[in-house]
């Protein structure tokens, strides 16, 4: 199995008391998917996958899959703290309907070269493809070259989302492993520079406010078009820079809330945003949103 294109991590809508708002996951989903996106990743970070119980995930996947309908390729977030536990995930994950995992390290555990390989190989007997989550800058683990070189030989593993800031890693995975490994930019201001270097993939943040867009940037620099795209590039990155704060989640549902009228209500211990920080980022967002109108 081979990834390519716009993977957007999908946020989880919530009501303004804190359950589920079905309804409107599924609306943004297909949104996301008539958009042009290439694959949908549910329960990520950015999903909330932590702050949901095991019941709620139930949920989550079969109603992405129903939304999806086929069309794409839906994967789910898996963020376990034991082995036992995210092998489990990974099975049922599967019976619920996902078709690949974004594999989060043990967050429970800060784990060295050794126990990183042994966790995702004991994923992968789950049965699904993975892509690897490698994000050392929150999670304190990092896939480097030397660890993907003890999971080469796991086909299960299909993908890394590189999100270690540093770009030059990308250069570093294809000298090591060819085309081995679906390498996927996990940065959004840095997608531009990424395609540069050769990723064929972009698990993006901020795709679920602009889809269109995002996959007009993808396409047109993945076939070498960089200076005709620049601008657009140029116009969303201060948006695309909200994707790397703690507080991405709020500002990326507050971004959807501005641009199509979606729930932007989080769960706690996360909060809606308020005063100046709020002030600050709605600026952001609604300059974009003119910008992009004059354009």
């Amino acid at each position: 199995m081979t990834w390519s294109g716009v993977f957007p991590a999908a946020t989880t809508k919530m009501t303004a008391s804190g359950e589920l708002d079905l309804k409107a996951f599924q609306h943004s989903i297909d949104r996301l998917v008539t958009s042009g996106v290439s694959g949908v990743i549910v329960l990520p970070m950015l999903g909330e996958n932590a702050a949901l119980t095991q019941a709620e995930k139930d949920l989550v996947v079969p109603a992405a899959k129903e939304a999806v309908g086929g069309r794409v390729p839906l994967l789910s977030g898996l963020a376990e703290l034991s082995t036992a536990d995210a092998v489990a995930a990974a099975k049922h994950y599967r019976t619920l309907g996902a078709e690949g995992l974004m594999v989060f390290p043990s967050l429970a555990y800060r784990t060295d070269r050794r126990e990183t390989i042994e966790w995702y190989k004991a994923v992968a007997t789950g049965g699904l493809p993975i892509m690897i989550y490698n994000n050392p800058l929150a999670y304190k683990v990092d896939v480097d070259v030397p660890t993907l070189e003890g999971l080469a030989g796991v086909p299960e593993i299909v993908a890394v989302k590189e999100e270690t800031g540093d770009v030059r890693r990308v250069t570093d995975l294809f000298n090591a492993f060819g085309d081995r490994f679906d390498i996927f930019c996990g940065v959004d201001d840095l997608i531009l520079e990424s395609l540069a270097l050769g990723v064929v993939g972009w698990v993006s943040g901020m795709t679920n406010a602009w889809p269109e867009e995002c996959v007009k940037l993808f396409n047109a620099a993945k076939a070498g078009n960089f200076k005709e795209i620049l601008p657009l590039y140029r116009l969303l990155t201060p948006a695309f820079h909200l994707d790397t704060d703690v507080k991405l989640v709020q500002y990326i549902k507050f971004a959807e809330h501005l641009v199509y009228g979606a729930p932007e209500h989080v769960r706690p211990p996360r909060l809606s945003l308020e005063g100046e920080e709020r002030a600050r980022v709605e600026a952001v967002i609604r300059k974009t949103i003119a910008d992009l109108r004059a354009m």
